[in-house]
């Protein structure tokens, strides 16, 4: 371990490979100036017995402490669909156990796979971790679960597992089969798992095997074919390191038995965060937020639409940025947008640049906050496709309800067109203020013919 690690090696001559603390290298030296080096003292046989009793006591002492301390291994699950909220559990169990100083930290992997771009996140944080990270494959690891698989330092196999079948895909909608994709992403996602094989010393062309067709391994994989390998190929072919059934297994292999597990699970916080970057949620939060700052715009005062809008678009970027597609450029975009929009409305007539801007920004922003790195065109195009989705049903909306709220007892108060107001705006003293003090839209719904 480097000089920075909380424990070094201590040889106990038990075979056990027992850590010592690096505070004992700084106390040892002390101990070896004031019982050896020190000319006085041992010049005589009684202080020389005396300082070899100490030294030994001391070096007894550490061996039974840490005997009793045995190493902390964490445990973590990788499970289901590999979204956008996996990335920030996994960041935060790899910080959590190099601060507690743990030997490893062991990722059960159980998936199908997922999105590219979190897998990506995942990758790139465990090929940065500086404790031991270990992929145990129980059952599969297929798609992006198989990058995640492979930029783990070692990985651990159950029989009956399979590895492998990554070529990147373009979903279509629920119960359609999924379609290719350009070769442009293709290639990018080959080569990432190339450059994470070569970092962790695995046979990089197998890597590209999992992803592209094109690539043929004699003997292996013919082309044409997806690689997909299993517990016996895996270790044939040095992709995995050795199998095992249990994570007590695991253990023995990797010569920490009776290792201390701290096992982790994603916390409320990240099931909120995987909760919010689902697709289908982050287009109705993007719809809300649109529909709650039109009706907000469309009617004075601040009331609950605005608050309703601006807290679904909070709800958004959150989950967004928190996952890392979403960041300042987006949130000024959107948010130059909305000014724009509002410009449009009150200040210049008419439909002009203002308003074409406004929309673009908001486009802009929304849509750069739905996809990652290594997003194709075909998911690029679907994630503006949802955005305009979501703003034409945001439009759709607010026009029905301010065309039918008002009829409704409690409508006629959310947008403060109750006899209360008509009658202030009545006010003689209101009456005698120029018409430009309102907006035209303003003047023409509440009080008609009051100028």
């Amino acid at each position: 371990m480097n000089d920075e690690a909380r424990t070094v090696p201590f040889n106990d001559h038990t075979g056990n490979g027992l850590l010592m603390p690096a505070w004992s290298h700084m106390v040892l030296p002390y101990v070896h100036r004031l019982f050896v080096v020190d000319k006085r003292l041992m010049r005589s046989g009684t202080c020389r017995w005396i300082a070899a009793m100490g030294l030994l006591a001391t070096l007894g002492l550490n061996g039974s402490l840490f005997a009793q301390q045995p190493p902390v291994v964490y445990v973590a699950p990788i499970e289901g669909i590999i979204d956008l909220g996996l990335a920030p559990f996994v960041q935060r169990v790899l910080n959590e156990a190099t601060d507690a100083g743990a030997a490893a930290v062991i990722f059960e992997i159980n998936t199908f796979g997922g999105r590219v771009d979190a897998a990506v996140l995942i990758r790139d944080a465990l090929l940065n971790a500086k404790v031991m990270t270990v992929a145990f494959v129980n059952k599969r690891a297929i798609s992006a679960g198989a990058l995640i698989g492979l930029a783990a330092e070692k990985i651990v196999m159950a029989d009956g597992g399979t590895i492998g079948a990554a070529t990147p895909v373009q979903v279509g909608q629920p119960g359609a089969p999924a379609q290719p994709v350009e070769e442009k992403t293709v290639s990018y996602v080959r080569k990432e798992f190339s450059a994470t094989a070569e970092t962790r010393k695995r046979p990089p062309l197998i890597a590209e095997a999992m992803v592209d067709a094109d690539v043929e391994i004699p003997g292996l994989i013919e082309k044409g074919k997806l690689l997909t390998l299993t517990t016996e190929e895996a270790l044939k072919h040095q992709v995995a390191d050795f199998r095992a059934e249990t994570i007590e297994s695991v253990l023995e292999q990797l010569n920490l038995a009776g290792a201390q597990l701290t096992r982790v699970t994603p916390n409320w916080a990240e099931d909120l965060v995987r909760f919010l970057t689902n697709p289908i949620v982050s287009s109705l939060l993007m719809t809300v937020g649109m529909l709650g700052i039109i009706l907000e715009i469309r009617t004075p005062g601040f009331g609950i639409p605005g608050a309703l809008g601006i807290t679904s678009l909070a709800l958004f970027f959150w989950g967004h940025w928190l996952v890392q597609l979403a960041g300042w450029e987006e949130l000024l975009l959107v948010g130059s947008g909305l000014v724009l929009l509002v410009l449009e409305i009150f200040v210049t007539p008419g439909f002009g640049v203002a308003g074409a801007l406004g929309i673009a920004a908001l486009l802009g922003g929304l849509s750069l906050s739905l996809f990652g790195a290594g997003a194709s065109w075909e998911f690029i195009l679907k994630a503006v496709s949802r955005v305009v989705f979501s703003l034409l049903i945001a439009l759709i909306a607010s026009l029905v309800t301010l065309r039918f709220l008002p009829r409704l007892p409690f409508g006629r108060r959310l947008i403060l067109q109750t006899g209360l107001l008509v009658y202030r705006f009545s006010d003689p003293y209101l009456l005698a203020m120029p018409c430009v003090m309102l907006p035209a839209w303003l003047e023409n719904r509440l009080v008609p013919n009051w100028c």
